[in-house]
């Protein structure tokens, strides 16, 4: 009887685990980039292991890379899952990037008072300036205008593919329009807002979409959510991705190997400038940069410190100063990811007066008088330890020494040396000059 009673409630245990339904909730807050893709991926291999029945992404976005997004898309794509992307909180958004990972999506949902758009593909212009939309449109250039129709393109497939309002993906590319939540539901660009989770769910019960080309019917109703947090390796992956955190990188990797340069032995610097240059270096390969810039950058540090070795009255200064400016300004190819003009300019004027600051201490200590060492000699005081015609022993400042001399010195009297060759010094007697020693 007792085995027959655990049987029967081992049999509505696995029952009750068979119907759970679980969906895994990612998260996307901030700028998209390298991180975030990777996090999306280990989010649908998540979901997989623990036999989700899809899944929901939680986004609020201003935009970012170019590359970063299709991979998201792809990984979306082919999901054995139900992407559900809904934006969220009120006041968040999906722009540029975020709205193509929208449209990907196999439900897209938003929040009241958010708003998706802004999708054109653009680059940062180096000192350029807002110029009027008939100007603008006139001087687009030849790869201006490749990439905006390469992204009309892939917007356009993926509106076809989800059944969504083709005419105004294009739009939203083509003159970087924008909609808020409840026009975007009327135009059909969206499938559903809800203002919370749990009416969200309510409204997509039973819905049916394709997954991997087959028919498959969301089941969301009693369904638990599990949400799928960053580890700390995407954690420290986003940090050094933020393009004002490399660049910073950047900076503190040149400067503390520069000053292990000039200073050999300090092995600080050079610890620090070397793992700064390398994490800099694994983040720019990450980045859309552009390696003119990278190499302007360096240029401009060397022609910096150059000041230091060759007499240029300030040219290679000056140039170093230029070429450094113009090059973090080309560093980053998308102005959506490139650091603010803040970060820019006020390393370029850290960078600046380091390097005046170095320079000067060099020049100050150039025209020190020499007071020890070998250099130090020449002009100095020797005292005869002997009385000799042409070569004897005199002392220096407590040290024995060979000297020659072509006048003759007694014992004790004072001579000037004039020249050290090797380990013999060449004197004279003081009163031969005429000097008098005090």
């Amino acid at each position: 009887m007792l085995h027959k009673l655990l049987t029967a409630i081992l049999v509505l245990f696995t029952l009750q685990e068979a119907s759970a339904k679980l969906a895994i909730q990612l998260n996307i807050d901030g700028a998209i980039g390298p991180a975030t893709q990777d996090y999306i991926r280990e989010g649908i291999t998540y979901a997989q292991k623990k036999k989700a029945d899809f899944i929901i992404l939680k986004m609020n976005t201003p935009g970012g890379l170019d590359t970063a997004m299709r991979n998201i898309n792809a990984s979306i794509l082919a999901s054995p899952l139900p992407f559900i992307t809904y934006v969220a909180p009120e006041g968040s958004r999906a722009a540029s990037a975020g709205a193509y990972i929208l449209y990907a999506s196999h439900i897209a949902a938003m929040a009241p008072s958010t708003h998706l758009g802004a999708a054109t593909p653009v680059s940062i212009e180096p000192l350029s300036m807002e110029t009027p939309k008939e100007k603008a449109s006139k001087e687009q250039t030849t790869m201006e205008k490749k990439s905006i129709n390469d992204s009309t393109a892939y917007i356009k497939g993926l509106a076809n593919l989800r059944g969504r309002n083709v005419q105004w993906a294009e739009k939203m590319v083509t003159e970087s329009a924008s909609l808020q939540s409840d026009e975007a539901l009327r135009l059909r660009v969206i499938d559903v807002v809800a203002p919370n989770t749990s009416d969200l769910f309510r409204q997509i019960n039973g819905r049916n979409v394709s997954v991997e080309n087959q028919s498959y019917r969301i089941d969301s109703e009693d369904v638990s959510i599990e949400n799928f947090e960053w580890d700390w390796r995407l954690k420290f992956l986003e940090v050094i991705t933020d393009p004002s955190i490399a660049y910073i990188l950047l900076m503190i990797g040149i400067w503390g190997l520069f000053f292990e340069f000039v200073n050999p032995g300090f092995i600080l610097p050079g610890v620090i400038g070397g793992i700064s240059l390398l994490v800099a270096l694994y983040a720019f390969q990450l980045l859309p940069i552009d390696y003119t810039g990278l190499a302007l950058i360096i240029l401009g540090i060397l022609f910096m410190g150059s000041e230091l070795f060759v007499t240029s009255y300030g040219v290679l200064g000056i140039g170093g100063v230029i070429a450094f400016v113009i090059g973090s300004i080309l560093l980053f190819d998308q102005k959506d990811y490139s650091p603010p003009w803040t970060i820019i300019i006020g390393v370029s004027a850290i960078s600046l007066g380091f390097f005046s600051g170095v320079i000067g201490f060099a020049v100050k200590a150039r025209k020190r008088k020499v007071v020890s060492g070998k250099e130090a000699l020449p002009s100095s005081i020797a005292i005869a330890q002997e009385s000799f015609k042409t070569k004897g022993w005199v002392r220096v400042e407590g040290e024995l020494w060979k000297a020659r001399t072509t006048i003759p010195l007694q014992k004790g009297e004072e001579a000037q040396i004039i020249k050290c060759e090797g380990l013999e010094l060449t004197v004279r007697p003081l009163k031969a000059r005429g000097q008098k020693h005090v």
